[in-house]
This record gives structure tokens, C-alpha cells and sequence, in this order.
């Protein structure tokens, strides 16, 4: 277990003021996943959502900077009021800057092109998240399409495939390209480049399923975690109970064996034309290929759906792509997981149904709009307004974007490798899921409560909460720019290191005040209350040193350390 610096814990200690900070209660009403209404009474109709308030108030800006972001910004908070919740979203729509497709077609090699496993450099280089993840969160610092990349995130721990299982750098990118480059556009897409991806078809086992014994992995995941969910919900996501009360299954076994019927003879494309029989020239950068001596022509019948004998391969995965696609849980199933991920982790069964209703109709008569889908989240009357303070309000943030959030409020350029040092240890390793079900599942138990739910709670252990307390410590208490994680050259390509700007904290000077006035905003959407700034004047005032620039930047660096490990921070409302 971690050590808190003794001089963290003294501090921490006098300044219990700040403990005042309100805990999270969870995110919004439960949605009953733990119940629901019973099969025969109809669902709520949904209603209509609260129009977003006009002119956007600071308050709210922060908050949709949380939702839609990687952390509040002063330049994304002003954008974000100049343009208005809808105006800001567009232009988010419109914006790029983030991608991994240069990475996945350029490290696509042999397997055993590194010399051994001793051959470090070449081995992070080449079979490791490292340059994947690094350029995760260079982008998520600095680039300008904030929004596709938190959805490109949401989407990674929803239809998850990791590192842990696949360590192909290039599988790796081209597979997070997919969810990037399918944050806005239609689910079916995503959900058909997924299936197809050769780096999803090696984790869940669909690469090289055979007639003679279908794999069934990707199948029942794609039902169970990327589409419909395992229990009939109606549009509000409540459960459908049958006369017993028990939840009613969306699919059975003979679906799931139709589904992987429907999957097979698929394979890896390989390097330069290789044999489909060499297993050290896969291609993970483009999606699989066919190979119809291992194709089950036979007919098929899954999920109301059927499949004549002698279809092509093609239209057999469409067709299971299709019904998973079109099936009337998936709207409310994959609605529901992106609020979570986005906005609140107990969502009322109300905004899961205003959203399940867009995502099965934009207005056009387009089913999986996904541009649609996230506007209706973002701008659902129970994501905008003042920040929320009922029990059952927010989400508790997960240890990835309490990182970038700290960074971008403080200040920061990377190339992401000191963040890569440090996620692993936090229990977050990003693109490495310790399985399918992602870091956490999103049901997980609020602790000491019944009712709600709170998914990052899981990763908030004892001890994972002190080596977060020692993370903040060392990169603002300490965080200068003498830190190993930021100048130490990794070998990897692009490498530049992280510098923290801490002169546009030196610029305030003696002016406490004003630095208490950028953080309340950026780290508390102005919920700071006076008890509090007070606590952090006498905080500052502590901290003296004849040269002024050094006092204002330890002075800004302690704010930002006792702020940073605070609930009002570590929790989003």
C-alpha cells in the first residue's frame, strides 16, 4: 500500500475545514435495475426534457465542461457561454484533432520482429498500450474535439477490448480509431466495425470461429454488453418482470448458437500476403476477411431473425448485427451507459427514456443517431442547470479523468507518457481492461447505500484513494518540472515530455484571491462557500518566500493539492 506524505497528511489535518465538502450520494434516482414494473402494466410515456437554460451561466458551462470533456478549461467554460450548450455542441461536432489511425498504420509488423522479450523498447513500442495511451492522453489535454474523444472513452468501456488480453500496439489504435471515428456517427456502423474488427475478433474469439465449432465468446457479448442487455427493458430502461416478478431474458442459448452460427469463417488479414496459417503476420489495422471453408451455410434463426442456408458470410453478419442493432432494449440498454458514463450514474428512469427516444428516432426517422443521442444527453434538463446537490446526484470520477481534470485545470502540455506511468497504479490502466466488463461494472453498489449505484466506487479502495492523494502531491506540491515521469525519454516516437504552466499562476502574484477564484470555478463550479475560501487564504498565507514568483507558484501549488483531494473535485455534480 501507498504512503501519504507525511507533510500532505499534516496539512490535510489543518485544514479540516475543507472536509465540509459534500460526499456524492451517487448520480441521479436509480433506474430500478434491481427491479422495475411488472410485464403487464405499460411503461411511462417519456416526457419532454427541460429546455437549457439561456444565457448559459458559468455554473453550467463548468458543468457541461465536466460531462463533455476531460476537465473544465477558463477557455472552454468562456467558449461554452459565448456559444450556448447548443452552439458549443456543434461546434464540438465540427471539430477535429484527435487520432490513432497513424499509429495503426505504421506499427504493423511481425510478431516476432522485437529481438526477445528483453528487447524492451521495442516490445513497448511495438506490443503495448504505451504509444496508444500516450496519445490518449496528449489529445485528451490539448486537443480541440473534446467531446469525441470523452464519447470515443465512454464507448471504450462499454465495448471494451484490452491490452490485457491482445498487447498488438497496432490492434490497439486501429481499434480505438473505430470508437473515435464512430462517436457521431450511427450505432449500427460502430456497432458493425466493432464486429468486424480484427482486434475485437482475436480478444472475444470470433477470428477464426469455425463451422465445425463456433466460437460463442463475441456473440454473447455483443448481446449481453454492446447492444440489447440481458434482461427486456422498456424505453425508460426499468426492467420487464413476467407474473412471477422475475426479469424476462432478451435472449436464450439457441440465440446466442445461432448468432456464432452467423459469425463464422472469419480470420486475420495478413502482412504483405501472408499465409492465413501464419499466425506471426496478423494485420490487426484492417478488419478480418473471409474464409468460406470455415463458413456455416447452414440456416440460421436467432432473435426472431432468420438466416436462409447458402447465405453469403456477409449477409449473415448483418443480419446478426441487425437484429442486436434493432432489438427494442438496445435503445434504453446503451442510452442508459452512456448517461453513466457521461453525465450521472443513477439516471432517473425519465431522461433514460427522453434519450432511448432519440436514439430510436432522431426526428428523421433514424434509429442510432449518434450525434443525436448525445446532444439529447447533454442537454437533458436533468444534465444542465447549477450543479445538483440531492442525495442521489453526479458520479463519483474515475481515476483517468480525475487526472486529466486535476491537469487541465492546473495547466498542462504532454505527450502523455507521465499520465501512462501513473494510471496503472491508480487501478486504471486506459485501453487495458481487466475484462470485458470494463474497469467496473456500471451496476456496482453505492457503498452504504441500498439503492444507487456508483461504478468508479469500485476502483476508490482504501488504498487506491491514498496513492491518488500521493498522485496530486506529486504533480502540484511537488509537480515542478524536475519530475522523472516528465523528462525521462521513454523511446517511444514523439516523445517531447510534460511541462505543467505554472506562469500563468506566478503572474497572479500575491493575489490569492484571484487564484482561489480560478479554481472554485474550474475544480468546484463556484460551489465553494466562504467557510472554505477562508481556510485556503490561511492555507496560502502560510506559504512565504523572498523571490515573488516562487511564493505565488508553491502558493497555487498547495490550493490546487488541498482542492484536488476534496470531495466537492472528486465527485461530479
Amino acid at each position: 500500500m501507498a504512503v501519504m506524505h507525511r507533510r500532505a497528511v499534516r496539512l490535510a489535518a489543518s485544514l479540516v475545514t475543507l472536509a465540509v465538502l459534500s460526499a456524492c450520494g451517487g448520480g441521479g434516482s436509480s433506474s430500478g435495475s434491481g427491479g422495475g414494473l411488472v410485464s403487464v402494466t405499460p411503461a411511462p410515456t417519456p416526457t419532454t426534457s427541460t429546455p437549457t437554460p439561456t444565457p448559459v451561466s458559468a455554473q453550467d458551462a463548468v458543468r457541461l465542461a465536466r460531462q463533455a470533456t476531460f476537465g473544465p478549461t477558463t477557455d472552454v467554460v468562456n467558449r461554452i457561454v459565448a456559444l450556448g450548450i447548443n452552439g458549443w455542441i456543434d461546434e464540438q461536432f465540427a471539430a477535429s484533432g484527435s487520432k490513432y489511425d497513424d499509429i495503426a498504420s505504421t506499427t504493423a509488423v511481425v510478431q516476432n520482429f522485437c529481438t526477445g522479450s528483453t528487447d524492451t523498447a521495442c516490445n513497448r513500442k511495438y506490443f503495448s498500450r504505451e504509444p496508444v495511451a500516450m496519445r490518449f492522453y496528449a489529445d485528451a489535454m490539448v486537443a480541440p474535439d473534446q467531446l469525441r474523444q470523452r464519447v470515443a472513452f465512454a464507448l471504450s468501456q462499454i465495448m471494451v477490448a484490452s491490452e490485457a488480453e491482445v498487447n498488438e500496439t497496432t490492434g490497439i489504435a486501429a481499434y480505438q480509431q473505430i470508437l473515435l471515428g464512430g462517436a457521431f456517427g450511427n450505432y449500427r456502423d460502430l456497432l458493425m466495425n466493432v464486429t468486424m474488427s480484427s482486434f475485437m475478433g482475436d480478444y472475444l474469439d470470433m477470428a477464426d470461429s469455425n463451422r465445425t465449432a463456433p466460437s460463442e465468446n463475441y456473440a454473447r457479448e455483443m448481446l449481453q454488453l454492446f447492444s440489447m442487455g440481458p434482461d427486456q427493458l422498456y424505453m425508460d430502461g426499468t426492467r420487464k418482470l413476467d407474473a412471477t416478478g422475475a426479469a424476462i431474458p432478451t435472449y436464450g442459448t439457441d440465440d446466442i448458437k445461432g448468432v456464432a452460427k452467423a459469425l463464422t469463417g472469419w480470420t486475420y488479414p495478413r502482412l504483405n500476403g501472408g499465409a492465413v496459417t501464419d499466425s506471426n503476420v496478423r494485420d490487426y489495422s484492417k478488419p478480418m476477411i473471409e474464409i468460406s471453408a470455415r463458413y456455416d451455410t447452414t440456416a440460421k434463426t436467432f432473435l426472431g431473425t432468420s438466416v436462409p442456408a447458402g447465405a453469403s458470410q456477409s449477409d449473415s453478419v448483418k443480419a446478426a448485427v441487425d437484429a442486436a442493432f434493432n432489438n427494442a432494449s438496445t435503445a434504453p440498454f446503451v442510452s442508459k451507459a452512456l448517461i453513466q458514463q457521461l453525465v450521472t450514474s443513477n439516471p432517473s428512469p425519465a431522461y433514460v427514456g427522453r434519450v432511448a427516444a432519440i436514439f430510436a428516432d432522431n426526428g428523421a426517422g433514424v434509429r442510432g443517431d449518434m450525434k443525436a443521442v448525445v446532444r439529447a444527453i447533454l442537454t437533458d434538463g436533468e444534465a444542465r442547470g447549477a450543479p445538483r446537490t440531492g442525495a442521489s446526484d453526479g458520479k463519483v470520477k474515475e481515476p483517468v479523468l480525475l487526472m486529466t481534470a486535476l491537469m487541465r485545470a492546473t495547466g498542462m502540455t504532454t505527450d502523455g507518457y507521465a499520465f501512462v506511468t501513473q494510471d496503472a497504479g491508480l487501478a486504471q490502466p486506459v485501453f487495458r481492461s481487466p475484462s470485458v466488463f470494463n474497469f467496473y461494472p456500471p451496476d456496482y453498489p453505492l457503498p452504504g447505500n441500498t439503492s444507487l449505484k456508483s461504478g468508479p466506487s469500485k476502483l476508490m479502495t482504501t488504498s487506491n484513494i491514498t496513492r491518488f492523494h500521493n498522485f496530486v502531491y506529486n504533480w502540484t506540491v511537488t509537480g515542478d518540472q524536475a519530475r522523472s515521469e516528465f523528462t525521462t525519454n521513454p523511446g517511444i516516437p514523439g516523445w517531447v515530455g510534460s511541462k505543467t504552466e505554472w506562469g500563468a499562476w506566478e503572474a497572479m502574484g500575491a493575489d490569492t484571491d484571484a487564484m482561489i477564484t480560478r479554481i472554485d470555478l474550474l475544480m468546484m463550479a463556484n460551489t465553494m462557500t466562504d467557510a472554505q475560501k477562508t481556510a485556503l487564504r490561511a492555507a496560502a498565507a502560510a506559504i512565504t518566500n523572498a523571490d515573488a514568483a516562487l511564493q505565488a507558484r508553491r502558493r497555487a501549488q498547495m490550493l490546487l493539492y488541498i482542492v484536488g483531494t476534496s470531495p466537492l473535485f472528486l465527485v461530479e455534480r
